[in-house]
């Protein structure tokens, strides 16, 4: 049996198998033929999936692993309108103002190319805090908008990240960092860096600065989603963002639970079937998964000045 029959055959088995065999063949503008036996209508299911406008808060794009036609290829399929793309700083590297500059130089090279599809977010190191200040008026002027990902070169809530996030309250910018994979309420995976920015260092800075925009990275990402979402629940300027290929049955509304329609936002993190697919496993309104595919999002970009309405 070939991928492709196995992907269709099984697609019943999760909401992003089931986009997967949707799509598998089929670009955005094709109707896919309409289902039998027991299975959705396939037609009527991709409808439904096209019907919501998307902005996909967590993506990258670079010249190797993260390909910018291939990120536009699972976009169009999707209905996903925007993509908030970063090229971010690899862990367990330097992070150097060199490296930090070139990839931020291929995300505006990205965003020239396709106008109107990707909203280019900036990746820095505060290690370095005179050239990464510098490079937030460098990327803002080259129409740059928000910080991300950050990754785990210092944790979110060291002091060298403050008069950063200070700038980013004057721009209403918002600042997306990873999350540990494989953190739980026990300890770290023997993989994690020591400096990686846990759910209580993101309550911690957003308490010290209620005013600036943050967003928690990937909680489908081998989290122990249920312990960030308790920790953070009385964090409001934090968004949680539901990206990752680790999409447990619960977790969408688990989320939506502890922190509200109002502070969950849609991501990918290249794992677009699952990134789509788990909003609709999960028991929400059409009010609310309009809210988490595009309005909250959208609301936070506006605020910096990006209108995306």
């Amino acid at each position: 049996m070939n991928r492709r029959k196995f992907v269709t055959g099984t697609a019943t088995s999760g909401a992003g198998l089931l986009l997967g065999g949707l799509l598998t063949g089929f670009s955005h503008k094709d109707a896919p033929v309409s289902g039998t036996g027991n299975l959705p209508a396939k037609r009527n299911f991709m409808q439904e999936v096209l019907k919501y406008r998307k902005i996909d808060a967590h993506a990258h794009a670079d010249d190797n692993q993260y390909k910018p036609a291939v990120n536009l290829d699972f976009a169009d399929r999707l209905g996903i309108d925007k993509l908030m793309i970063s090229n971010f700083i690899r862990p367990f590297t330097a992070g150097t103002p060199d490296d930090f500059r070139s990839k931020n130089d291929f995300i505006i090279k990205c965003m020239k190319e396709h106008p109107g599809r990707f909203i280019g977010t900036v990746a820095l190191n505060p290690a370095f805090q005179k050239e990464a200040l510098r490079e937030i008026d460098r990327c803002r002027d080259a129409g740059m908008t928000g910080l991300g990902e950050l990754y785990n070169q210092v944790k979110i809530d060291d002091p060298l990240y403050y008069p950063i996030i200070e700038k980013c309250i004057d721009l209403n910018w918002n600042i997306m960092m990873h999350s540990p994979v494989g953190h739980s309420r026990v300890k770290l995976y023997q993989s994690e860096p020591k400096n990686i920015s846990l759910p209580e260092d993101f309550a911690s800075i957003a308490k010290r600065y209620p005013e600036a925009l943050f967003q928690f990275a990937h909680i489908g990402g081998g989290i122990d989603w249920e312990y960030a979402c308790k920790v953070l629940k009385d964090a409001p300027n934090v968004f949680i963002e539901v990206s990752g290929s680790n999409n447990a049955a619960g977790m969408i509304d688990f989320a939506l639970h502890y922190v509200g329609e109002d502070r969950l936002v849609f991501g990918c993190d290249y794992s677009f079937y699952q990134g789509v697919g788990q909003l609709f496993s999960a028991n929400l309104t059409d009010t609310q998964r309009k809210k988490i595919f595009f309005e909250n999002i959208a609301k936070r970009l506006k605020k910096a000045g990006l209108h995306v309405n």
